[in-house]
């Protein structure tokens, strides 16, 4: 691979593909943008080279070719599709049993096939935080609201949660409230999940009784003396290909986790994405919520 070549972005939507061209232009260094058709924001499809449909993969293989870049990265959400549609997409690569294989398990599987086969065409292949490490979530205190001694016990169970689950390629988010889950996020994502969140009530956040109703109200033992709210944790999956899909969390999910009713956010250290944290800071300030960086090995040691 022509080591002088460009950085080519595949860019789907949200922030994430422009905050890494911002980090390639200020470095000075080439790069070259194919966009995904239905995914990518406005601002990128502009400034692309190309855009392409995710499942022309023949097409972007090709357009690689030509360009021989020196790295590709994969940044932004898409929407997965249908087994049916991704194989027809990458028949010409992959034989039918591989293709089952991949598409049968979780998106991790799924995006370490896609790697595979960029590395198999000689492609390197980098992820977003080796391109932008300061995204990367710091460890300690981000914002101006501090986590209280009652919230430990909550993000100490959702990285339990989180490192438990790992093997089985589901998410990488959980809602907990003390010692236990209140939701795990599923292919739906972490914007979704936290809508699920709240619509268990406050009751369910302990910011009333422990959604019984009535019940609660008449059983003075059932009420919560002092209302604990819920914590969002997010890391990154033990053993994941951290190139690709990286967890991250922007100003948005600091809005969602708001309406949710939560206490605060905790963050994998080193191991997840903040994107456009001055203002992921400045919403969770407002907001009243803490945003912590933890170090996922040892989530008990966070600032109260």
């Amino acid at each position: 691979m022509d080591g002088a070549g460009p950085v080519v972005v595949v860019a789907g939507s949200g922030a994430l593909p422009g905050q890494l061209l911002a980090a390639l232009d200020a470095a000075g260094r080439p790069c070259r943008v194919i966009a995904l058709g239905g995914f990518a924001d406005a601002p990128i499809r502009r400034r692309a080279d190309r855009t392409m449909s995710l499942l022309d993969v023949s097409g972007v293989l090709a357009q690689l070719a030509e360009w021989r870049p020196s790295a590709v990265t994969l940044a932004g959400g898409v929407a997965r599709p249908s087994p049916a549609a991704l194989a027809s997409g990458v028949a010409a690569w992959r034989n039918r049993r591989e293709l089952a294989e991949i598409f049968a398990r979780g998106d991790d599987h799924l995006l370490r096939g896609v790697v595979a086969l960029l590395e198999q065409e000689g492609h390197v292949v980098l992820g977003a935080h080796e391109i932008a490490p300061d995204l990367l979530a710091p460890a300690g205190l981000l914002g101006s609201v501090r986590p209280g001694p009652e919230h430990r016990r909550a993000i100490e169970t959702g990285f339990s949660c989180l490192a438990a689950l790992s093997p089985f390629d589901v998410g990488q988010a959980c809602v907990a409230m003390e010692g236990r889950v209140l939701a795990i996020e599923g292919p739906e994502g972490t914007d979704r999940m936290l809508r699920r969140v709240g619509m268990l009530g406050r009751g369910a956040l302990g910011l009333g009784t422990l959604g019984l109703g009535g019940i609660g109200r008449a059983i003075p033992f059932l009420r919560r003396a002092e209302p604990v709210g819920g914590v969002l944790v997010k890391a990154a999956k033990a053993g994941q290909d951290r190139r690709v899909d990286l967890a991250a969390s922007g100003p948005r999910t600091v809005r969602n986790a708001a309406r949710a009713g939560l206490a605060g956010i905790a963050l994998g250290a080193g191991a997840t994405l903040t994107i456009d944290r001055e203002a992921m800071i400045a919403e969770a300030n407002r907001a009243g919520l803490f945003l912590v960086g933890v170090d996922p090995a040892r989530p008990g040691e966070i600032p109260s």
